[in-house]
């Protein structure tokens, strides 16, 4: 009789911004199509944003159980405020810091879903802490790229003044701030070297939605430095199937009905939200080339009264007119890239923006804003997968510089053809990786697993 193989229970706690939660989903399918059976972990307004934008409800899959949790509501931070989806910067401490008061909640999921395995995220060395107390292996999964933590790393360890050995890799002066120093008295139970403390609470490896492709020698590198495998998880890239709405049907219209590669997609993430003078800035860049554009403008929560006609400049709907479409707060990302009509991506390079437009052969137009966007785009003008725009001397982007930037990713020949092409062959090396990362993932946790239930 064929032996029935055990099939291990893998707990996933992701942190609440949708940038981390939807990787870890994507990284939960994939493993529940395997050999585990995956519990997801998050606040209630995230899992049902969960449910919203799957292609079926995750719950009808006996390989993937929602679990929901407790996070202490409070007047400032309601339950509807426990994401960080259209939450004011403001409130981006209070939410760190209630957060840690759901470890007592996380306890109570450990007794009950009794995991063989802790997938954990970035905020919470609580976390596998207390997972190790019960005896219970933990690897960390950041949904970040492996070029900035190499980055980090090599200051980290050799000191600031030090070079690191890329020398694609870098920051200006305005872009090196101490973001961990706001953030490490928030965070229950961080150590002094918090910022890679999740590298030494993980078992064996470290678990990293990048691909070999992309990030090869960086992955090989912070491996080294670590002293621990990094395993890359592949891009991760949602199925857009199911999207079946009004407002999909609309933009997909749109695109059809422009030429090939001659439309601009502008979007700066669900967590960046742009001030007056950047929107104006976009305005007048779009204004001054003669390209095709869909721009996704979104606004805090508490904001939404704020109209699109409000935060443009009064001149600007009336001057770009049929060559331009504004989508308020949502766009569906990965159709709209791998659409023919798609010829470029203006990004605040976050890490998953950057994957999904390499994934479809889409060149990107970097304008990082903050944390590890600047090393993001300076891999993507390294990767010869796009170009980042110039700033001013005080790091200010300009209209002028945008409108160069969009020219020559969409307008000026040889230049555009030879991006296009390397972005098409970067997409190819991704998708031709993306099962055998998967398979090296699968084999690194069931080793993983079976190791610990020998030891118990």
């Amino acid at each position: 009789m064929e032996k029935k193989e055990t099939k291990f229970r893998v707990l996933m706690f992701p942190w609440l911004a949708h940038g981390h939660i939807f990787p870890f989903l994507q990284l939960a399918k994939r493993l529940s199509r395997r050999n585990f059976s995956v519990y997801l972990c998050s606040t209630a307004v995230n899992l049902d944003s969960i449910r919203a934008n799957t292609e079926r409800d995750v719950s009808d899959d006996p390989s993937i159980e929602l679990v929901e949790l407790h996070i202490p509501p409070s007047s400032e931070l309601p339950p509807e405020l426990h994401t960080t989806k259209n939450l004011p910067s403001n409130l981006l401490p209070a939410l760190l810091q209630a957060f840690q008061t759901s470890s007592f909640s996380f306890s109570d999921i450990m007794n009950s879903v009794n995991p063989d395995l802790l997938i954990y995220d970035f905020f919470q060395p609580w976390a596998p802490k207390l997972a190790s107390s019960k005896v219970i292996p933990s690897v960390f999964f950041s949904c970040a790229g492996v070029a900035p933590y190499a980055f980090y790393h090599h200051l980290y360890t050799e000191g600031a003044s030090s070079i690191f050995p890329y020398q694609a890799i870098y920051l200006l002066d305005h872009e090196s701030t101490n973001v961990l120093a706001r953030i490490e008295p928030n965070i229950k139970d961080a150590e002094k070297d918090f910022a890679f403390g999740s590298f030494k609470l993980s078992t064996d490896i470290i678990l990293m939605k990048s691909s070999r492709s992309v990030e090869g020698k960086y992955i090989d590198y912070l491996s080294n430095r670590c002293k621990k495998q990094i395993v890359p998880t592949g891009p991760l890239i949602a199925d857009a199937s199911h999207y079946d709405d009004e407002k999909l049907s609309e933009i997909m219209r749109w695109l059809s009905e422009k030429q090939e590669y001659s439309t601009i997609y502008i979007s700066f993430g669900s967590e960046y939200f742009l001030s007056k003078d950047q929107i104006e800035v976009i305005a007048k860049g779009l204004a001054l080339c003669n390209v095709n554009f869909l721009w996704v403008v979104r606004f805090p929560t508490g904001e939404k009264s704020t109209s699109i006609e409000e935060a443009l400049p009064a001149w600007f709907l009336e001057t770009v007119k049929d060559r331009g479409i504004i989508v308020p707060e949502w766009a569906p990302q990965t159709k709209i890239l791998a659409h023919w009509s798609t010829g470029g991506f203006v990004s605040h390079c976050g890490w998953s923006s950057i994957m999904e437009s390499m994934y479809f052969g889409v060149p990107v137009i970097a304008m990082p804003m903050k944390s590890d966007q600047p090393i993001n785009a300076r891999l993507v003008v390294e990767t010869g997968a796009g170009i980042e725009v110039e700033r001013d001397g005080n790091g200010h982007y300009l209209a002028e510089g945008l409108a160069r930037a969009i020219n020559k990713v969409i307008v000026e020949k040889p230049f555009c053809e030879g991006l296009r092409d390397r972005a098409e062959r970067l997409s190819e090396l991704m998708k031709e990786s993306e099962e055998q990362e998967m398979n090296e993932v699968e084999e690194q946790l069931l080793r993983i697993c079976m190791d610990n239930e020998k030891q118990l």
